[in-house]
């Protein structure tokens, strides 16, 4: 059985291609993807690949798919953009418009099997907690771009149907899909980067404040993923609920992730708490994400169980556990940005600080030498905020590839800087950290009393900004250099970084430059 994957390098792509790759009935295995992975990885390796946009011209977007998908047994279609969620314009085009590219594509190449994404987003919405079957209206919930799009592909879904019979079509609504190697990826699209979840390396917080009546269903990713393999190898049709047997509550919740301590807060108020911090950049996710949550119907899983043979090995509780350590840990995969530099244990480093008795002589101010530390780290938590936005934002620049090892680069020398005052005994200073990356946020959000997005200018701006915070962070690495001996540190390490920090300064001068020329519309843009 040949099988192409659209989308096999996020959460549930990962774990698709895991679970094919093992499965004897597949024979051939093709990865399509807008960032291809790391190639040589696992479980990455076990597939082959082809690089295609769902948002270029539909035209030559069908005309590429139609090409990859010919001998295809059976595609399945994962591809989904959550972010940049302010462009609503592009996630239309790559969420809605895509699923109608890939099933014109599954038409023209002649493959007899699609299996798609879908999600107990696409539910309408419901006030009480009686499971529904695949039968329940798949209308969505209104104030959920998420669950409006996810509606509009089942609509898709159903046109391909009547027109095509021929095609077997099969649809599979997920709960939320966790796993540990998911964690970069769910801090990014839905908490942000300003909002330290690396701190639950060091224990849970104390307490956890949710909407009042919140109650969720979840599946691990290898769970999942093994509906789908089900799915291929009897080549079902219909749609087919997908979640783990439990069902998580406020308290089940507060037990997973803190110390069992619940504020329940009133549904308005966390949707408005929700809205302030999407609109400052502080949160990722927007309040649709809230409406659904409230929202979206209990899943009767029944047909999955009865018709597929599949039954949940990983309970609700037990995903969820593991995908907040993901978070706390860093844990990522698929293609950059979903991936962190390196997946490494708790309380490790990328970077280690290199000296032999780090200490603060008695001539030298702790206080001031504690707040001069502390300042650099706010400037590379800034930073690095700012990084990580352009490298998923604008996927599409040609010197997208250097943009993500300096990001990688910059989140190591960020991790440098906690270990530093951790050694010489000095506080971080973590409110000044959050309230300098609010200010950055909200700095971003006018100009001329309007949202930037993805524009040329946009970016002439973004690598401005950042290249005074490696201006900044480059006095930094020189002044520790020259006071290293004196702290029991490696002058080799700053004078090295210092070094890097020029190099950083070289690339954003390049990308400030194409930027710039690209703003203004002139001929000789540089290519990269």
């Amino acid at each position: 059985m040949r099988v192409v994957v659209v989308g096999q390098t996020g959460n549930v792509g990962t774990a698709v291609l895991r679970a094919l790759a093992d499965e004897p009935e597949v024979t051939s295995l093709l990865g399509v993807a807008r960032r291809l992975p790391d190639r040589t990885a696992e479980p990455y390796r076990r597939a082959e690949w082809a690089a295609v946009d769902l948002a270029g011209s539909e035209e030559g977007v069908v005309e590429r798919l139609t090409g990859l998908f010919r001998g295809a047994d059976a595609v399945v279609h994962l591809a989904w953009l959550i972010q940049p969620n302010r462009d609503r314009d592009l996630l239309r085009t790559v969420n809605v418009e895509g699923t109608r590219r890939v099933a014109r594509a599954v038409v023209e190449a002649g493959v007899p099997h699609l299996v798609a994404a879908s999600s107990v987003g696409a539910y309408a919405p419901v006030d009480d907690d009686v499971p529904r079957t695949e039968d329940w209206p798949a209308d969505g919930i209104a104030t959920s771009h998420y669950s409006v799009d996810k509606a509009a592909q089942e609509d898709v879904l159903d046109d391909l149907e009547r027109a095509h019979p021929e095609v077997t079509v099969a649809r599979l609504r997920t709960a939320l899909v966790f796993q540990g190697d998911a964690g970069a990826e769910v801090t990014r699209l839905f908490v942000g980067r300003l909002l330290p979840v690396g701190l639950l390396r060091l224990g849970r917080p104390p307490l956890l404040p949710l909407p009042a009546g919140l109650r969720l269903q979840a599946v691990h990713a290898d769970d999942a993923a093994d509906a789908y393999r089900r799915v291929l190898l009897r080549r079902a049709g219909g749609a087919f609920n997908v979640a783990a047997g439990d069902l998580l509550r406020g308290d089940d919740l507060a037990r997973l992730v803190d110390h069992g301590r619940l504020v329940q807060v009133p549904p308005p108020v966390v949707r408005a708490a929700v809205s302030l911090g999407h609109a400052v950049r502080v949160v990722a996710a927007d309040p649709g994400w809230v409406d659904m949550a409230m929202g979206a119907p209990v899943m009767d899983t029944t047909r999955a169980v009865t018709e597929l043979g599949w039954r949940s090995r990983t309970s609700a509780a037990e995903a969820l556990r593991e995908v907040v350590a993901g978070m706390a840990e860093g844990r990522g995969l698929g293609s950059a940005p979903l991936r962190p530099a390196a997946t490494r244990p708790a309380g490790a480093s990328t970077l280690p600080l290199r000296g032999a008795h780090p200490a603060v002589p008695p001539q030298v101010d702790r206080e001031l030498l504690g707040l001069y530390l502390s300042d650099h780290l706010t400037g590379a938590t800034a930073g690095l905020g700012r990084i990580e936005r352009m490298v998923g934002d604008y996927a599409d620049l040609p010197l997208h590839a250097e943009l993500v090892e300096v990001a990688e680069q910059i989140r190591g020398e960020r991790e440098l800087y906690v270990r530093l005052l951790q050694e010489l005994g000095l506080p971080r200073r973590r409110h000044r950290q959050l309230l300098a990356g609010v200010a950055e946020r909200v700095g971003r959000l006018k100009l001329n009393g309007r949202l930037v997005e993805r524009s040329p200018m946009s970016v002439v701006l973004e690598a401005e900004l950042m290249r005074s915070a490696v201006v900044g962070k480059l006095g930094g690495w020189q002044t520790l250099e020259e006071h290293a001996a004196e702290l029991g540190l490696d002058p080799g390490q700053f004078r090295g970084l210092a070094e890097r920090a020029q190099r950083q300064l070289a690339t954003l001068d390049r990308l400030h430059e194409y930027a710039r020329r690209r703003a203004f519309r002139a001929d000789d843009a540089p290519t990269g």
